[in-house]
């Protein structure tokens, strides 16, 4: 499909580090229903390289335009001595337009912020109405070194889409008491007629160094509703009766 659209008029990003291997590879399977799919990490510069070589020929292209380390948590040392440089070399040659760091956490990509020369950093589920680590800790930072900011996983894996039994958060089942703080979020919001994602939507937009909000979309139906609730006008008093009720993080 990409090779039939003109290149200026689509943009791809993609990931490094995080790799689908064998089970032979090395790692237990992780996945249901492919088990012979285990989760590879390689961070190493020959590991990078070849990522987006393998990646470019089955997009049909010769270039992307953004590349992040996705996951770096216990492998700093080497990617920042050998991932960063490996692509900050291909992002001078113009095969890559800008590079950065996907992460859970806000500490370390605070430090890549810091001690590398990256464009963005992709921070997922630390800036919502839950999770305020994001624009506390990382946010500030971006906005002085010059660096773009995605927030990513604004819904908390769904709790903040839905916030009923089982609605998952992190990953896993929502905690009560998080699913309570959701419930009340929801409840404020409804007296407004804004509906709880639509407010999750904009909160994770509106600081300043956020570049855009990411979220995760599995059919056409999803795309049109996020489309739908990225477009709900959030008055102010919203937000005003939620940080009273001190529920804003």
């Amino acid at each position: 499909m990409l090779r039939g659209c003109p290149r200026d008029a689509f943009t791809v990003s993609t990931k490094v580090g995080r790799l689908l291997g064998a089970e032979g590879d090395g790692g237990a399977p992780e996945f249901t229903g492919a088990p012979d799919r285990v989760r590879i990490r390689d961070y190493s510069r020959d590991g990078v390289l070849r990522s987006l070589e393998s990646s470019l020929g089955r997009l049909g292209l010769d270039r992307v335009d953004v590349v992040y380390v996705h996951d770096p948590d216990e492998h700093w040392e080497q990617a920042v001595e050998e991932a960063f440089p490996a692509l900050a070399q291909l992002r001078a040659e113009g095969v890559v337009g800008a590079i950065g760091a996907g992460m859970n956490q806000t500490a370390m990509l605070a430090r890549f912020v810091a001690e590398t020369d990256l464009d963005v950093v992709l921070c997922a589920g630390r800036c919502s109405l839950l999770e305020g680590t994001a624009q506390r800790e990382l946010f500030p930072l971006c906005r002085r070194e010059g660096v773009a900011a995605v927030a990513a996983g604004v819904f908390n894996s769904g709790v903040l889409a839905g916030p009923r039994p089982g609605a998952a958060y992190d990953y896993a089942a929502a905690p009560p008491a998080v699913l309570a703080r959701a419930r009340r979020i929801a409840a404020v919001c409804g007296r407004y007629g804004v509906p709880l994602a639509a407010a999750a939507l904009a909160w994770a937009g509106r600081d300043e160094a956020a570049a855009c909000v990411l979220v995760g979309m599995r059919s056409a139906t999803e795309v049109a509703e996020d489309v739908r609730l990225a477009a709900v006008a959030v008055p102010d008093a919203l937000w005003e009766q939620l940080e009273g009720a001190g529920l804003l993080p």
